[in-house]
């Protein structure tokens, strides 16, 4: 699969811009803050529709416009895709494949698989497990439909049984209402949490022996999942845990409260790692989310790289830049500089400068 363009109307800093990729590497280079990371964005909305920034619709769209308008063209074994989408400051966006308007935004996940690759990518080990959640989510419900469901209707259930905690402290006669929303909540918790189990299984079936080649057979990575509680004992934890959600007006239990750990040669690198260890992991979770892509999908996802190589060393660098050749990358930096140092094969080099696209030979 790869992208073969991209057109934006009134989207972040972009009047009007039209982009068509190689199946190859793309290059967008420039100086910070002109537009480099709003072109990646644009990519991974359409595949997810969602921003990988956590961006609200009315914050992506231009200053002082009211809509944006984002056109993707996308080919898959073989078959073209267009997705269209309708970004509105006050309504749900609007989202169309092939010409034919969608109701739920989760009918997009599967027609472009994407893998996001950014400098806050290389902190997810030490930053907090909210992170990591986003991490297992984000990819997951791009690989599983049976999962976005579970984990959409898991957090609904959730804000509405937080919101009857809340209440019940003003109407006490609302608490026999509470054991609906736990088996409710318990039923679709325990699809998320079985979901997560096997991806950290299939995560560790393949990043073993990356992180071993990364750093040079020293060191040995295992991917811990840990549940805030077995899939099979959602309920009861619930139970026990409810005189103290009633104290917390919130849910203390669940799969919200999950977190995956790095263990490297027996010690847990979240705490105990140095930064280059963490880092090291961090591009072997990467590359691994690749190779996982590629053995559910059968096809490779289209590889976005947001100016991490200057946040690599050159031996990093080295084993990103030789495990991507045979996948669509659109890669941003400010320098071609490290691209040519690493004799690393370009098909296409553009030139951006606040909002103006230059393609260059």
């Amino acid at each position: 699969m790869f992208v073969e363009s991209v057109e934006l109307e009134n989207y972040r800093n972009y009047t009007g811009l039209h982009m068509e990729f190689d199946p190859g590497t793309n290059v967008l280079y420039g100086d910070n803050a002109q537009g480099k990371t709003n072109v990646l964005e644009s990519v991974y909305l359409c595949a997810t529709a969602k921003s990988h920034r956590g961006s609200k619709d009315k914050e992506i769209i231009r200053f002082s416009q009211d809509e944006s308008h984002i056109k993707m063209m996308v080919r898959k074994d073989g078959v073209p895709y267009r997705i269209d989408m309708h970004l509105k400051k006050n309504k749900t966006k609007g989202i169309a494949i092939n010409g034919i308007p969608i109701r739920k935004a989760s009918e997009l996940f599967g027609i472009v698989n994407v893998v996001f690759f950014s400098p806050e990518d290389l902190n997810i080990i030490k930053n907090g497990p909210a992170e990591r959640r986003r991490f297992i989510d984000l990819e997951l419900c791009q690989l599983n439909r049976l999962y976005v469901h579970a984990l959409v209707q898991y957090n609904r259930t959730l804000i509405q049984r937080n919101r009857l905690l809340k209440e019940i402290s003003f109407k006490p006669e609302l608490l026999d209402t509470l054991d609906i929303w736990d088996i409710q909540l318990a039923s679709f918790g325990r699809d998320v949490i079985k979901s997560r189990k096997e991806f950290a299984e299939q995560l560790n079936g393949l990043i073993r022996d990356i992180h071993s080649h990364l750093s040079g057979g020293r060191e040995e990575l295992f991917i811990r999942y840990e549940p805030n509680t077995e899939e099979e004992d959602l309920e009861s934890a619930l139970k026990k845990s409810r005189e103290t959600d009633l104290k917390q007006r919130t849910t203390m239990v669940g799969p919200h409260r999950d977190d995956l750990s790095f263990v490297v040669n027996g010690i847990d690198i979240r705490r105990f790692g140095s930064q280059g260890q963490q880092r090291t992991a961090a591009l072997s979770l990467k590359l691994a989310e690749i190779e996982l892509v590629k053995k559910i999908v059968r096809d490779y996802p289209v590889l976005l790289l947001d100016d991490v190589l200057s946040e690599l060393d050159s031996r990093r660098q080295e084993h990103l830049l030789s495990g991507i050749k045979h996948i669509q990358t659109i890669i941003t930096c400010t320098g071609l500089d490290d691209l040519v140092t690493h004799s690393f094969h370009i098909d296409r080099v553009f030139q951006i400068v606040n909002g103006t696209v230059k393609e260059e030979n």
